[in-house]
C-alpha cells in the first residue's frame, strides 16, 4: 500500500489543497485544520453540516497565512471577517485554533436525521485544531474503499492505492518518517451529501455506507512520531 494523494484542509469544512509532501505532527498534517469559522451568534464552530455553503469555498496556506476563495472567485484572508459574513449571510469569523484558548477546541453540531437535516445534537471537539474527534488527529483511507465515489465528499488526509485499511485499527503504522498509532474507523455524517462543485445532493452515498460497511469509511489515528510524509511513500505496519 503506497500514498497516492495527500489532502490538507486548512479550514474546517471547507475545500482543500493537495500536497506532494507534508509534516505530519501531533495534531495530524501541519495546518490541517488549523482554522475554523466561528459563528457569532452560536458560538458554534459552523460546518458544512450547518452551513453546506462552506464546501464550494477552498482553502490554502501561502507563507504559513490562510487563503480562502470565495465561489466568485475573490479571495479573502484571515482578518477579513466581513466578507465572509456577508457571503455566508451570518456574522461570523475565521479564527485560528488555539486563538483564544489551546486546549478548548470547537463547539459542532450534526443531524440525527440526515435526510430531514433534523434533530440536531453538539458536541465539543479538542483543542489544538479543529478536529471532531480527539482519537483522530489524520485519517487514511484507499482507493477501494471510496469506490467511484468522488473523494472530496470524504475530506481525508492520505488517499491509498491497495485495499484494507479498516485492518489496521488497533496497530501503529510508519509513512515516511512519520509513525501513527491507527485508533479508530471513522464514523460518516450528512457531510458526505451535501453538494460541492459539480457534485449533487447525493443521499445514497450516506446510505450505501450505513447498510454496507455499518456507517464506517476510512480510519483515523494520532501521530506518535512525527516527521515527513511525501507521495509514493509505502504505508507499512511499525
Amino acid at each position: 500500500m503506497r500514498v497516492t494523494e495527500i489532502w490538507r484542509f486548512p479550514v474546517k469544512s471547507i475545500g482543500g489543497e493537495t500536497l506532494l509532501e507534508a509534516e505530519l505532527t501531533d495534531l495530524g498534517i501541519a495546518g490541517d485544520r488549523g482554522w475554523s469559522v466561528y459563528d457569532v451568534e452560536t458560538g458554534n464552530t459552523l460546518t458544512a453540516r450547518r452551513s453546506p455553503d462552506l464546501l464550494f469555498a477552498s482553502a490554502r496556506i501561502i507563507d504559513g497565512d490562510v487563503v480562502v476563495t470565495l465561489p466568485d472567485g475573490s479571495e479573502v484572508r484571515e482578518g477579513d471577517d466581513a466578507a465572509l459574513s456577508a457571503w455566508l449571510g451570518r456574522e461570523v469569523e475565521l479564527r485560528a485554533a488555539g486563538e483564544h484558548n489551546l486546549d478548548v477546541g470547537g463547539t459542532y453540531e450534526v443531524p440525527l436525521d440526515a435526510e430531514n437535516d433534523a434533530d440536531w445534537v453538539s458536541w465539543q471537539g479538542p483543542g489544538g485544531a479543529f478536529h471532531d474527534s480527539p482519537k483522530s488527529r489524520v485519517s487514511l483511507v484507499s482507493e477501494s474503499t471510496m469506490r467511484d465515489w468522488d473523494r472530496r465528499r470524504f475530506r481525508t488526509n492520505i488517499i491509498t492505492d491497495g485495499s484494507d485499511e479498516d485492518g489496521f485499527v488497533g496497530t501503529s503504522i510508519s509513512i515516511g518518517d512519520a509513525r501513527v498509532d491507527v485508533v479508530k474507523q471513522i464514523d460518516r455524517c450528512v457531510m458526505v451529501v451535501r453538494p460541492q462543485p459539480g457534485l449533487g445532493r447525493d443521499l445514497d452515498v450516506l446510505k450505501t455506507i450505513n447498510a454496507e460497511r455499518e456507517t464506517f469509511l476510512a480510519v483515523g489515528g494520532l501521530v506518535t512520531a512525527p516527521g515527513s510524509i511525501s507521495l509514493g511513500d509505502e504505508v507499512r505496519p511499525a
